[in-house]
């Protein structure tokens, strides 16, 4: 009798627990486990599995057009196609959403944890997944990656490292210098010339102080200079080759540091602070890791009608952005349904519009049917943002992130605090 009373509780609190699981959080038809059953199911059921779920979205937080885009557009469409509920979290840096995930599981809350996407590359990526923090191996299961080239190193890899399916695309970046053209009619086609020019105009050029990330990728830029072939610097951290590149790319800052805004003894603290110093005329050249940057701030009225674009003869760095979840995630299903409708060809199409994001897309143009092909190439250019061909030609790949993490933290001994 006592233990047929045993096995009615046994069997009443799994019938309790089963009603009280959210949707999409780790079950799958037939009663297994999400994460060990999703490759086996149709987009449909995972959709179906996704249905009622929230998903938590840490993404940086600091571009207002960005996070209209994700509170509006994508939010309304997700509840309205799939039931799902979308809170963007936002974040100063990428690094707080890691350190949660990493900080579960350091406490051993193997689910149910906070997070359940991330807006991620570069070294967060590698430390989740070095950290065994990711939910692996699921980007090539959407439907939308079916326009993705992964054959493309640059796609293939993030920062250099190896994606493996372990994050799905979003987006696309590459570097782009931005100035005044009424107060600077002819830019400098290379770095040593911006340098120069910085000298010839006085507290009218700066950067941002890494680990911004803008301020970061313009000191890789110098890297680049000084190596002469930057492809010398791809593949694994290489203490020799970073030794020997490392102090002309210092000396070339340092060189031109009392020529910079506030005669370089302090720097712009972000690239935000940056767009201000621009907007205001207190520098006369800016920078962006978004082509369409620019035309955005002109369009909000920020920047001057008169700013252009221009990238380097040797060329500018360009990655992928793309989006992460974490293996604690109770929201699998639903993370994977977000990120796929974000990957669509509607949903890209809708970011690369100027007027709501200007962003440049992951999605291969050949790989696109007709009509998705034709609405993406019908989109306005503002005269502030380049063409795609004349960015294209100019797109030099990324470092790994070990030497990121290296320039960073020897910038603030080299250069900051000498």
């Amino acid at each position: 009798m006592r233990r047929l009373a045993l096995v009615v509780l046994v069997m009443l609190a799994a019938a309790l627990g089963a009603c009280g699981a959210p949707q999409g959080a780790g079950t799958a038809p037939g009663g297994g486990s999400f994460e060990s059953s999703f490759r086996a199911m149709s987009f449909d059921q995972i959709a179906a599995a996704a249905k009622g779920g929230t998903v938590n979205w840490y993404m940086w937080g600091g571009d207002d057009a960005i996070n209209t885009y994700v509170n509006g557009f994508v939010a309304q469409h997700l509840k309205e196609r799939y039931g799902i509920t979308l809170k963007q979290v936002p974040l100063k840096d990428t690094a707080e959403a890691v350190n949660k995930v990493l900080g579960e599981k350091q406490a051993g809350k193997d689910a149910g944890g906070a997070v359940d996407l991330i807006w991620i590359n570069g070294e967060n990526f590698r430390t989740m997944k070095e950290g065994q923090a990711l939910f692996r191996n699921w980007a090539d299961v959407l439907p939308s990656q079916r326009f993705v080239d992964w054959r493309n190193p640059a796609v293939a890899n993030d920062f250099g490292y190896p994606v493996e399916y372990d994050e799905s695309p979003w987006g696309a970046a590459q570097f782009v210098m931005e100035y005044d053209s009424a107060k600077v009619p002819d830019p400098p086609k290379s770095v040593e010339a911006l340098l120069q020019w910085a000298c010839a105009n006085p507290g009218k050029f700066s950067y941002p102080a890494p680990p911004d990330f803008t301020g970061s990728v313009f000191v890789r830029h110098v890297f680049y200079a000084a190596a002469g072939d930057y492809t010398r610097l791809l593949g694994a951290f290489d203490e020799g080759k970073y030794a020997e590149v490392a102090g002309k790319a210092w000396k070339m800052l340092n060189s031109a540091e009392p020529c910079l805004w506030r005669e370089g003894k302090t720097y712009p603290e972000s690239s935000t602070k940056l767009y201000d110093l621009f907007a205001n005329g207190e520098v006369w050249i800016s920078m962006s890791y978004g082509p369409a940057h620019a035309a955005n701030e002109i369009a909000k009225g920020h920047f001057p009608k008169t700013t252009r674009t221009w990238v380097f003869d040797a060329g500018t760095i360009g990655n992928t952005n793309y989006l992460a979840i974490p293996y604690n995630s109770p929201n699998k299903a639903a993370a994977m349904v977000a990120a796929n409708f974000l990957l669509s060809p509607e949903a890209q199409y809708e970011a690369a519009r100027p007027e709501v994001m200007g962003w440049s897309t992951p999605l291969t143009p050949s790989l696109l049917p007709q009509d998705a092909l034709a609405q993406l190439n019908g989109i306005a250019r503002d005269p502030a943002t380049l063409d795609g061909e004349t960015l294209a030609k100019h797109k030099i790949a990324e470092l790994q992130s070990t030497w990121l993490t290296r320039i960073e933290k020897d910038w603030r001994a080299e250069v900051l605090e000498k």
